[in-house]
């Protein structure tokens, strides 16, 4: 066994555990705050805040990103090693803070920033925004996690007692069409969050997911060392999902955020300031920094 792998835990839901994800609404999230940590951290694996964004959001959003998709044609992908033959299928749309003000409203999403910063400190990041269109016949992906990091797979490449005692990752999914078993709704391992290993059994992880299903405007957040997947689109229209990735401070994020443009930088709130990592210190050429005390605790602090 190696130092990323322990058993596998018994997934298929025992009696006690239910099946289905938690569902709040925005004005539910700060009252529930402590009940949606447990349901991330040790629970389910998965919350879904319904009606999150406003249907004059989710309108400009399949707009841009149909319109956006179409234009820039096929871009870098992730998880779709079986099937090279239908990547023009999936259509990604990265760095969308440079490609509309919405989606800078959808990085800072009040009911999710608000988790975020519980789940992973409240000088959270944001490591990346962007979309995912599945056009119809599109293929789903392999099962994976999304942090500590994704290849996981590469086990020698982590530390050693690598575990899930505690999170790094937060994943929120906003369903900017309706998400459904037919168009490649999002398969997830309830539980699977609980013992640190990447998914490596096809059968178990189709005998024990659930489908993440919702409407447009709702938003599926979850704790991205979960097992799961997109699955194929088997309808006759597209499916579209915008795809936020939140991290704490220490975590390299997985965008480059240095080519967000000036204009959205200027005119940034200090939420999506923070998540652009735009005052955080590090890293930072020492050398050159103040000749002051720069960390640490006031020294008054011990009497």
């Amino acid at each position: 066994m190696t130092s990323t792998e322990s058993s596998s835990p018994p997934l298929r839901p025992s009696p006690d555990r239910r099946s289905e994800a938690l569902h709040v609404t925005p004005a539910d999230v700060e009252r529930r705050l402590p009940e949606i940590l447990k349901e991330l951290l040790t629970g389910f694996g998965a919350v879904v805040i319904e009606q999150a964004v406003t249907a004059d959001d989710i309108v400009d959003q399949r707009e841009r990103l149909m319109r956006l998709s179409s234009r820039e044609g096929e871009k870098v992908t992730h998880f779709q090693g079986a099937n090279p033959d239908k990547l023009h299928l999936q259509r990604r749309v990265w760095n969308l803070l440079n490609k509309g003000a919405v989606f800078e409203r959808m990085a800072q999403i009040p009911a999710v920033t608000t988790v975020a910063g519980a789940f992973l400190g409240d000088e959270f990041q944001m490591g990346s925004i962007a979309a995912n269109r599945l056009l119809p016949g599109g293929p789903g992906q392999e099962p994976h996690l999304d942090y500590p990091y994704w290849d996981l797979y590469k086990t020698s490449s982590f530390p050693i007692g690598i575990n899930s005692s505690f999170p790094m990752n937060l994943q929120a999914t906003i369903l900017v069409h309706d998400f459904t078993e037919a168009n490649g709704a999002t398969a997830f391992v309830p539980y699977s969050q609980g013992t640190l290993h990447y998914p490596d059994d096809r059968s178990k992880f189709d005998r024990d997911a659930v489908r993440m299903t919702g409407a447009a405007g709702d938003v599926v957040i979850f704790n991205g060392m979960c097992w799961h997947c997109a699955m194929p689109n088997k309808s006759d229209d597209d499916r579209i999902g915008v795809l936020l990735e939140y991290l704490p401070k220490f975590v390299r994020p997985l965008e480059d955020h240095s080519i967000v443009s000036d204009d959205v930088v200027e005119r940034a709130t200090p939420m999506l300031s923070q998540l652009l990592g735009i005052d955080y210190p590090y890293p930072q050429i020492l050398d050159e920094a103040d000749a002051t005390n720069a960390e640490g605790r006031d020294g008054t602090a011990w009497g």
